[in-house]
């Protein structure tokens, strides 16, 4: 089923996923102390999150991966495939996390350590919500590593990576620094709206359903800056 198109407002609507209710309790004390996020509900397993993404249409969904029964990553392929789905951040205890990998593949638009300050919790939720990545750039490659078959991996990323252009490079590079289009578009002194375009080419080029996936890509590479 596809939920209806989430309606954009100066409040960002959060669902919590975690089948520890005390996580969700604490997620949920940090979030309703910022006056531009509310939690609009809770899911404790997969299943539920699906369901909960249809009924309440939030903006984000924060995500623990390992739960029992149906689990976060088989909840974010399922919601990765309604037409407009949610911005999904994975929730991990561990920053080297195969699983994580998989998310992001998947569609989920980054990766947060439950560990992660509260204050840094709130600007980063506003981040994903705003469309852009939410990936710490340090810890992307280890991600990659965890993958699997970094040879390989490396190797296909610097063929891509070897078909573009000058330009198209150098934002890819930003990009796996997980910059948004506005940091890019000052960094290289172009318009958003030109960097925007830069974007979309590079997701056909390389093949990427998603600016995470092209961020990953970059790291591959050994591409992307700090």
């Amino acid at each position: 089923m596809t939920p209806p198109p989430v309606t954009s407002g100066r409040v960002i609507r959060v669902l919590l996923v975690d089948d520890e209710r005390i996580v969700c309790a604490h997620l949920r004390t940090i979030l309703g102390a910022a006056p531009d996020l509310a939690v609009v509900g809770e899911a404790y397993d997969g299943a539920d999150a699906v369901d909960a993404v249809i009924r309440l249409r939030p903006d984000v969904v924060l995500i623990d991966l390992r739960m029992p029964e149906v689990d976060g990553l088989t909840a974010i392929e399922r919601i990765a495939g309604f037409d407009s789905p949610p911005r999904m951040i994975a929730l991990t205890t561990f920053d080297v996390d195969a699983y994580v990998v998989r998310a992001l593949a998947a569609g989920a638009a980054g990766f947060l350590l439950k560990s992660t300050p509260p204050e840094d919790l709130l600007d980063l939720v506003r981040v994903a919500a705003a469309g852009h990545t939410v990936l710490s750039p340090a810890a992307a490659g280890r991600l990659v590593e965890a993958a699997g078959g970094p040879a390989e991996s490396r190797r296909r990323a610097r063929d891509l990576v070897a078909t573009l252009t000058g330009r198209e490079t150098e934002v890819l590079a930003l990009l796996g620094a997980g910059r948004s289009n506005q940091q890019i578009a000052r960094r290289l002194r172009l318009s958003e709206a030109t960097v925007k375009g830069y974007v979309s080419r590079l997701l056909v080029k390389l093949g990427c359903d998603n600016r995470t996936q092209a961020g990953l890509l970059a790291h591959q590479a050994g591409l992307a800056e700090g």
